[in-house]
């Protein structure tokens, strides 16, 4: 779990996940919205594939990530339960619309 806090204490990092929230994406295509250097990007994508938040594929000299979101979900819902603070996943409120419908 501490890699996961680590990885998305910085916000270029969280806005990569951002991103890959809305679908997989290269490096190129992540790169552009940042103005940093390409071995800045590739060392916020090692964190991040570190903390396995996202996936990688190379595909020829390209790399298309994707974003792990059960990792993310997971280290959040531990960082609740250590506070005692409850937290329902999107699944179980849609479940819980459902049944009160």
């Amino acid at each position: 779990m501490n890699g996961v806090f680590k990885a998305i204490s910085d916000p270029t990092r969280r806005k990569v996940l951002e991103l890959l929230r809305k679908r997989p994406m290269n490096a190129g295509e992540l790169a552009e919205h940042f103005d940093v250097s390409k071995p800045t990007m590739s060392a916020h994508f090692r964190v991040l594939r570190e903390a396995d938040l996202i996936h990688s594929e190379k595909h020829g000299k390209s790399i298309t990530y994707s974003l792990k979101m059960s990792v993310l979900e997971e280290a959040l819902m531990g960082f609740a339960q250590a506070f005692n603070m409850e937290v329902r996943r999107d699944d179980d409120l849609q479940d819980q619309e459902k049944n009160e419908s």
